[in-house]
């Protein structure tokens, strides 16, 4: 479904807060690049967007929201994540995150007025000026389409009162001159004109100038240095003759994948001498303040023929190289394999070179281990803005001055080093050598196993996962819940009386895990609370996510047509009906 004006998002624009609306209450943070509301014609060149809920089919029902899965809401190419985030009174930092996908769909060519027009949005932006929260405009149901109606295009925030990030906003317009205007109760939008997309605070003016732009730059001799040497990675299509088949696959490229990647191209004569003497090729350029004798600074396309799909997957393989900075912009990029990071005070504006120090010897030691033909991939992050994932592996940064270490598998599999990390790079050598050689003991978030377990709902951890929910000859209908969310609160009496009702049955367990104080294993994903998961006997790597309604009697009847064996009821006492008394005779 495609909106007929440019920046249109089609209804729903958030779930959570009834169809087509999002409440005050389940409003949360996005920014969104607003054109003026009213019937526009059909525009050539003009971004078009298209929304792809990503919700469980059980979403309908109530639940709390969650950002325990680090699988899901990974975001590529043209795709977006908008997270609707909930502040709770015991973890007001939380991720617990719903995302909803966006695809922004742009042809090929853009219009110069519509480029004009987000270039001198981002050129406000960029202008230094005094200001601060004063630059932000509150705006509420009544005068929101007054408020945008004499406003071409706006950066608007959306949030919630009680929301954490709200001052991302604030921050993104201080002392830029950047007009942010900020929604605090959504509670009655229908069908806006708003492309969703998360930003943090230092992504939201690099994604406009992403957008401002053309998706690739025309670069000259003078201006080719500029461009390669900024602080992002670039790539470089260099092209005797433009408008042939190599250049318009490069240019299509570039359209495709400006969200993640910046391009440029070049015909000029001085610069295909120096770098394609052939008269057409493509350079990627890293970072130069990323630059090490570990590896190359810039890595030439080797294969015969230019296509899109060959340089997205030329871009995929080396843009990062080596050992990477990950940040909150680029961490989607980078999560989701196996991965080695080192935690650490990694700050390339005010500390460049002690950033490096302790890159270095993490490089260092990569490179003989990927030399010796071992696979990993390895990546360097600001222990303070990574602090949340630190923990997660029992580990603790703020009492060290020397990275810490910790790995994590595509599967999910959790390593920390124990060992202090030496400047000579020997402990993390140590750490490497015994996860190859099959030696460290996976890091597992757990609360202690329950000395006594007999009750009607079995309490899991993760200790005692595999033992009780893995178990090959029971079927198991399990509960992750965390201790704060009224929803789960609201399922407790009915989910023990189930386990009561099946209580006599040797085949069937009723559990439940706190999924808060323990790791969750794969291939169970928790975005959202309660999760329910039927793990039947004989298909332990394939569990069932329940859908159902949250009746004893949805359970049970869920269960007589999923269980491996029909399930043995524990029937509801009847009261006994009293006897009538004999009546008395007559003496």
């Amino acid at each position: 479904m495609v909106s007929r004006d440019p920046f249109q998002l089609p209804d729903p624009l958030i779930a959570g807060g009834g169809r087509g609306r999002a409440s005050g209450k389940s409003a949360a943070l996005g920014v969104a690049l607003a054109t003026r509301r009213g019937p526009a014609p059909t525009r050539r060149g003009t971004p078009r967007l298209v929304a792809s809920p990503q919700a469980p089919a059980n979403e309908r029902l109530p639940h709390c929201r969650s950002g325990l899965s680090s699988g899901g809401g990974r975001t590529s190419g043209r795709s977006f994540s908008f997270p609707l985030r909930r502040a709770s009174a015991t973890e007001s930092e939380s991720r617990r995150r719903r995302r909803l996908s966006l695809r922004l769909a742009r042809p090929l060519r853009l219009r110069v007025s519509m480029e004009a027009l987000l270039l001198a949005l981002l050129l406000a932006a960029l202008a230094p000026r005094p200001g601060g929260a004063s630059d932000v405009i509150e705006l509420g149901d009544d005068d929101f389409d007054s408020g945008l109606s004499d406003r071409s295009v706006a950066l608007v925030e959306f949030y919630a009162p009680w929301l954490v990030s709200r001052p991302e906003g604030e921050r993104g317009g201080d002392g830029r001159g950047l007009v942010a205007l900020v929604v605090q109760s959504m509670s009655r939008v229908w069908g806006p004109n708003h492309a969703i997309v998360l930003f943090s605070q230092d992504g939201i003016v690099s994604h406009l100038k992403k957008q401002a732009g053309p998706a690739s730059v025309a670069l000259r001799s003078d201006t080719f240095e500029k461009f390669i040497s900024e602080k992002d990675a670039a790539v470089v299509g260099f092209f005797k003759e433009l408008f042939g088949d190599a250049h318009s696959e490069f240019m299509k490229a570039a359209s495709n994948l400006r969200d993640n990647y910046r391009f440029g191209h070049t015909s000029d004569e001085e610069l295909i001498k120096k770098y394609e003497p052939d008269g057409e090729g493509i350079f990627l350029f890293r970072p130069l303040h990323l630059a090490n004798k570990f590896e190359e600074n810039s890595v030439r396309y080797t294969e015969d023929k230019i296509t899109t799909g060959k340089i997205k997957k030329f871009l995929q393989e080396n843009i990062f190289g080596l050992c990477p900075h990950m940040t909150e912009d680029n961490k989607e990029l980078i999560q989701g394999k196996d991965l080695l990071v080192a935690y650490y005070d990694v700050d390339y504006e005010k500390n460049p070179k002690g950033s490096n120090y302790w890159r270095n010897r993490v490089m260092k030691v990569a490179r003989s281990f990927l030399d010796a033909g071992h696979k990993l991939n390895f990546a360097v992050a600001s222990s303070k803005t990574f602090g949340h994932e630190i923990s997660e592996f029992g580990l603790d940064s703020s009492t060290s001055d020397v990275p810490v270490v910790a790995l994590r598998t595509a599967k999910g599999e959790k390593y920390a080093m124990q060992e202090e990390f030496s400047r000579d790079g020997k402990a993390l050598e140590r750490f490497l050598q015994d996860y190859f050689d099959g030696n460290l003991k996976r890091y597992l978030k757990s609360e202690p196993i329950p000395e006594n377990n007999e009750g009607p709902v079995k309490v899991i951890v993760a200790e005692n996962f595999d033992e009780i929910v893995n178990a090959e000859g029971k079927d198991v209908l399990i509960e992750f819940y965390a201790p704060w969310c009224g929803h789960c609160k609201n399922l407790e009496p009915k989910y023990k009386e189930l386990g009561e009702k099946l209580s006599n049955d040797p085949n069937i367990v009723i559990a439940k895990m706190d999924a808060t104080a323990n790791d969750v294993p794969s291939p169970y994903e928790v975005r959202g609370f309660p999760t329910i998961y039927f793990s039947p006997a004989g298909s332990k790597q394939n569990p069932k996510k329940y859908e159902g309604g949250r009746e004893v009697s949805d359970f049970v009847s869920y269960l007589k047509r999923e269980a491996t064996y029909p399930p043995v009821l524990q029937e509801d006492e009847k009261p006994k009906k009293k006897k009538k008394a004999a009546p008395k005779e007559d003496l």
